[in-house]
């Protein structure tokens, strides 16, 4: 099972990219963040991707997710749901019943807090009490997408930290790992625990993207029975007009097609 997820930063202006990127890599799963538009603006090529169930949560804000199945994954459609704590498109989830047990994929964005920091707060709180009920269910999870949040300070470039910068606090990361302890794994940072340039995110300016000068706050955090089958993850720094790379991880699950 091949997992995607990124941060397109627009899909009007990255439709080509996204549809190349589809196409090259084949996920099965695809979580898409800031798509920045609602689904009457979208072109046919988007609603209609071959192979795929393709669900738009977007308006014309700055948000909006989306989730995109392959139909070989679930032939049926699979059943699109937004926690009652989504108030502004920014996540959005499918549960597939599988043989050893019901899946459930999230398509997530976390506000950056620069406007409302208390409202990132409760979002994220929202995601924590999410995974608690998913974790007492014993439903698996794979949660992917745009955190914005760093988890500890080696996800910061050395030339990028300061004390106290939103992404970075101690109570937003506390929130992070509370989330974690829901049998959760952060598969990126486990599979390459002494990797001090894993960054998915790179300001826009002074060529930060190709010095690979950023901050890593683009997650694929799975259940501990999927995470232990992951077998890559690859951060696609160069792929894309985007300010974050696309995120792609390999797992052997057995028994879910």
């Amino acid at each position: 099972m091949r997992i995607g997820t990124w941060n397109v930063n627009g899909i009007r202006a990255r439709q080509g990219q996204v549809l190349e990127w589809i196409a090259r890599e084949k996920p099965d799963v695809v979580c898409l963040q800031e798509i920045k538009a609602s689904p009457d603006q979208l072109t046919f090529d988007l609603h209609d991707i071959e192979g795929y169930w393709a669900h738009w949560h977007g308006g014309k804000g700055y948000s909006g997710v989306a989730l995109l199945i392959s139909k070989a994954l679930a032939p049926d459609g699979p059943a699109i749901v937004h926690p009652v704590f989504d108030f502004e498109q920014r996540i959005c989830t499918a549960t597939l019943a599988t043989p050893s047990g019901p899946i459930t994929f999230a398509s997530i964005y976390v506000p950056n807090g620069g406007k409302d920091y208390a409202a990132k707060l409760r979002f994220l709180e929202g995601i924590d009490a999410w995974a608690s009920d998913a974790q007492r269910a014993g439903h698996a999870l794979v949660l992917c997408g745009d955190l914005n949040i760093a988890r500890t300070d080696m996800d910061i470039h050395s030339k990028l930290r300061k004390a106290n910068q939103i992404g970075a606090r101690p109570d937003e990361r506390a929130l992070f790992e509370r989330i974690l302890t829901r049998d959760l794994v952060d598969v990126g940072r486990t599979m390459e625990p002494d990797n001090e340039n894993l960054f998915t995110w790179w300001a826009p300016w002074r060529n930060m993207k190709e010095r690979n000068i950023g901050w890593r706050i683009d997650y694929i955090l799975a259940s501990s029975g999927v995470a232990r089958t992951a077998r890559a993850v690859t951060i696609q720094r160069e792929f894309g007009a985007s300010d974050h790379g696309p995120v792609i991880s390999d797992f052997e699950v057995a028994d879910l097609r």
